[in-house]
């Protein structure tokens, strides 16, 4: 192909433009702003790829169909569907990078050969971090705290304004995967008693080393726990997990936290158990949908905190997804096992 014949507006030298080509394309939503990956890791990725945005692809799309090999998801864009794929002959690998992969459908994306991996390593301390912060945060009203303490019309700061004791409170954790061991190695720190339900059992001495005990039925742990955190998947097993029985089991004085999705969570049902007191309060992560409607009920309620899906957004985290991103990439198109490939089923 001709130097002219190269369809950019803004043309690079032609040296650069070659050693771009020679690189796999890798198709991103955009660069910088709301959706786009974040530009401190361009350089990284543009060491392994020629980036091309869901725009240029769009204005291009002749020219770059056929050599889109990767597509990066940040933070669920661009939207993965029939039409872009079909779209795509040769590509290869999905990267994904967070870990629940329920924005996509995985079954579809396999029937096009097409392989997925999300970024599972990466996210672990960040994401459980933020269950602890939301823990402390709800329990000790630091929200209230600061809006008393900055507000101008505060005279005297209230001795009644009462806290819940974290220490020697118990802990109740649904689903005690990765993210949720890491959640229970920083609550034994805070001397709590941990209980869990999980899929499977952990090994004794993995229990033992968090001082953790397994409830075989999910009734058990809500019944018993302070705090009642869900660090589980979504899936059609984890829909709506939490709905109006299994609040009704949960003490009165406890408090539920979400880091996991909001549909593992009946809303309505959680709005109803909030307004009537059956459980003492909730501190979320997620919703659905992300964010709420402006004047959806559960943000009028004063024993709610809700923060923007902020989970393992940090400074570290992102780079170290991106990097997880790109090693199950580069695998992908060598034809290697991918270190966090997931799979259909």
């Amino acid at each position: 192909m001709l130097f002219h014949e190269i369809p950019f507006i803004n043309r690079p030298s032609a040296q650069l433009i070659m050693e771009e080509l020679e690189l796999p394309v890798l198709l991103v939503n955009e660069i910088g702003g709301v959706l786009g990956i974040l530009e401190a890791h361009l350089p990284f990725l543009k060491k392994h790829f020629r980036l091309i945005t869901m725009k240029e692809f769009l204005e291009n799309k002749g020219y770059f169909s056929a050599k889109v090999k990767a597509i990066y998801l940040w933070w669920h864009k661009p939207v993965i569907d029939r039409e872009l794929l079909k779209s795509l002959p040769n590509l290869k690998v999905i990267a994904n990078s967070g870990v629940g992969m329920d924005h996509l459908d995985l079954k579809m994306i396999s029937g096009f050969g097409v392989r997925m991996a999300n970024a599972p390593h990466a996210v672990l301390s960040s994401t459980a971090d933020a269950g602890m912060a939301l823990l402390l945060t709800a329990a000790r009203r630091l929200v209230e705290g600061c809006q008393i303490a900055v507000s101008p019309d505060t005279e005297y700061f209230p001795s009644n304004r009462l806290g819940d004791e974290v220490t020697g409170a118990t802990l109740g954790i649904i689903g005690m995967g990765n993210i949720g061991y890491k959640i229970a190695q920083r609550a034994k720190a805070f001397e709590m008693k941990i209980l869990y339900h999980n899929r499977n059992r952990r090994k004794e001495d993995e229990e033992l080393a968090v001082g953790a005990s397994y409830c075989g039925n999910i009734e058990d742990l809500l019944q018993q726990s302070d705090f009642v955190m869900l660090v589980v998947n979504l899936t059609p097993q984890t829909y709506k997990l939490i709905g109006k029985k299994e609040l009704e089991l949960m003490k009165p004085t406890a408090t539920l936290i979400n880091i996991s999705r909001g549909a593992v969570v009946d809303q309505e049902m959680l709005l109803k158990a909030l307004q009537t007191g059956v459980i003492k309060g909730v501190a979320m992560d997620v919703t659905y949908p992300e964010p709420l409607p402006r004047d959806h009920p559960l943000l009028q309620l004063k024993n709610v905190l809700i923060t923007p899906h902020l989970g393992c957004r940090t400074t570290k985290a992102s780079y170290m997804i991106t990097e997880e991103a790109v090693g199950n990439i580069l695998a992908a198109l060598r034809g290697l096992p991918m270190p966090s490939e997931v799979f259909p089923d």
